[in-house]
């Protein structure tokens, strides 16, 4: 199949979502050459990847995934990465806000792929056990609110694609398949996009791929997040129909800082950071996390508008919840032997 997509892709027209499936089934059967992948993601990235593709290739990586079962609604907190802008972990800050807020989280991550400190580095050098079993997140999920995916324990059969990914050395679809592929099957989301081009896209991904409620957001300024610089652009996905708008710093009640004051360092300076902003310390750095926090609360139907998400999350944060889920995270997490 590999070879018959390259030809189809290279002639400049699209695969079916059940085309894309099986060619990612041959991926992570281990099938495909090393040329046959580079070839393959690069024709796709320079033909452009359509939705029906993105999904079938999402379908294929979700059903090989270890599966995390989960009481209830869960969402994800995460970006596809990517974004050069070297920022502290915003994502995961606002992900222990969520939980700290009553929401409970799925969070699915990795090490740094373009940032000097990725979701999983930052956790670690906080003191969480990030590569847990399957039964081990469930119960960091049912008893503390968040578990955290490592994705390579998670993902196992994405080990032949891992190689040649990292030579190519440019975007491809890979970098935005990990966000779509959560073991724990999150039906909520708060999805950053360093792409632009792609907002829309990969809300309609989700939409095909059963999602209840997602906030899909790119910020004008190329952060995949919300940002506190200017204005965000969202796709809202809510019980089926899909809505654009953007939302600014001011419809959450803030002033605009600029990127630099969000600047990430080591996953260590990251660590210290994150505890400082969960303990409470005011600045540009908490705001951003209120802010993606607020969203992602309203992702996950725990507000009804960003003000309110806004409120729970300064609450979360103020009470001590944010940075209690932490610490008890580290604790248990660190208990699994």
């Amino acid at each position: 199949m590999i070879k018959k997509a390259i030809q189809t892709l290279v002639s400049g027209k699209s695969l079916t979502m059940e085309e894309a499936a099986q060619v990612m089934e041959e991926i992570m059967e281990g099938q495909v050459t090393p040329a046959q992948f580079g070839a393959f993601v690069t024709a796709l990235r320079l033909k452009g990847e359509t939705v029906e593709e993105i999904a079938g290739m999402a379908q294929t990586m979700r059903a090989k995934a270890i599966r995390v079962k989960v009481a209830g609604p869960v969402i994800d907190v995460v970006g596809t990465g990517g974004d050069g802008r070297n920022t502290f972990n915003i994502s995961t800050a606002a992900a222990l806000v969520v939980a700290g807020a009553g929401l409970k989280v799925a969070k699915h991550g990795n090490r740094a792929a373009s940032s000097g400190c990725g979701a999983a580095d930052v956790l670690e050098a906080l003191g969480v056990k990030i590569e847990l079993t399957a039964e081990q997140v469930q119960r960091c999920i049912a008893e503390v609110g968040m578990g955290f995916m490592f994705a390579p324990a998670f993902h196992p059969a994405m080990k032949y694609a891992g190689p040649p990914r990292r030579e190519i050395g440019i975007r491809t679809v890979f970098n935005i398949l990990g966000p779509l592929t959560n073991p724990a099957r999150a039906g909520n989301y708060l999805l950053g996009i360093a792409d632009g081009s792609l907002v829309e896209k990969m809300a309609l991904v989700l939409q095909s791929l059963g999602c209840n409620h997602a906030l899909v957001v790119h910020g004008e300024d190329g952060l995949d997040e919300i940002s506190l610089s200017g204005e965000t652009r969202v796709c809202e996905l809510k019980d089926g129909g899909i809505n654009n708008y953007s939302l600014s710093p001011k419809d959450f009640g803030l002033p605009r800082a600029s990127l630099d004051s969000l600047k990430g360092g080591t996953a260590a300076e990251n660590a210290t950071l994150l505890r400082s902003i969960l303990s409470g310390t005011p600045g540009p750095q908490r705001d951003v996390v209120l802010m993606n926090a607020a969203a992602a609360l309203l992702a996950g139907d725990k507000a009804k508008t960003v003000r309110q998400g806004m409120a729970l999350a300064k609450e979360a944060l103020d009470n001590g919840q944010a940075l209690s889920r932490l610490e008890q995270l580290i604790k248990l997490s660190q208990s699994f032997a």
